[in-house]
């Protein structure tokens, strides 16, 4: 009975940011589970890239290069993969920026609006297209990807403009899965610490010094890998994760606790 709830039979699945890291993985994650998993990303070489592993790996997987701030695009893809495949259960919000270590007085009106129209208008976007179709069904799950740095300020690195984004990533989760929720839809979000991706390689390899605080303010001393919060997605996404809508989990390995 419990395992049943996990698998994604049947279900299609798009994954935005899906090239490569955290996406990847829970494009992966998703498939494994049985759904048709639609792998969106900017960068064609990386969505090709995505797909060849996952249909190598005997899964159903087909790409689509999508630019999340460009919602005119956003709205074609959404269209365009509700006719091919006839239905839209489950949206992942991955696609997000990550440009740190810029001090407040010194973020400029291009910096600020480069991780607004990622990581907060580009969610939105396809939130409301997406979500569109899935209201339309009558059921679907959205899970967006949110940040420790939603709850938290993190150090030593200033980035004033990246926390503001992702805090506005966990309300809007909430203010979606009110509106939506007596329609059959379920929108929650996770709320990673730092994970081992192409965006903390600033942290993790080019400053060893601020690496070090990074792994001291978690209490279980590591950084996490993509396949731990590919894991959390899955079980959002999944009918195991029915009674949960508006939640924020936060998979930090204790970050959040001190």
């Amino acid at each position: 009975m419990y395992l049943e709830r996990l698998k994604l039979d049947g279900k299609v699945a798009v994954v935005t940011g899906a090239g490569q890291g955290i996406g990847e993985a829970c494009a992966t994650a998703l498939a494994e589970a049985g759904a048709t998993v639609i792998v969106a990303d900017m960068d064609p070489e990386r969505v090709r890239g995505a797909v060849e592993r996952l249909t190598a790996a005997g899964y159903k997987a087909h790409g689509a290069e999508l630019n999340v701030t460009r919602s005119a695009d956003v709205a074609a893809l959404a269209d365009r993969i509700a006719g091919e495949h006839g239905r839209i259960d489950i949206l992942v919000n991955n696609a997000g920026v990550a440009r740190s270590d810029v001090r407040a007085e010194d973020t400029s009106d291009e910096h600020w609006r480069f991780h607004m129209d990622v990581n907060l208008d580009g969610l939105f976007w396809c939130c409301r297209e997406f979500g569109r179709k899935m209201l339309e069904a009558g059921s679907g799950s959205i899970v967006n990807i949110g940040s420790m740095s939603g709850f938290i300020v993190n150090k030593p690195q200033p980035q004033a403009f990246y926390n503001a984004s992702k805090a506005a990533v966990h309300h809007l989760t909430k203010s979606l899965a009110a509106e939506w929720g007596q329609r059959g839809v379920r929108v929650n979000a996770v709320a990673p610490t730092y994970i081992e991706t192409p965006l903390t390689r600033f942290g993790m390899e080019e400053n060893p010094q601020m690496y070090k605080v990074w792994l001291d303010m978690t209490p279980m001393g590591r950084v996490g890998q993509p396949e731990e919060i590919a894991s959390v997605v899955h079980f959002l996404a999944s009918d195991a994760a029915s009674l949960l809508t508006g939640s924020i989990v936060v998979a930090d390995g204790g970050y959040t606790c001190w």
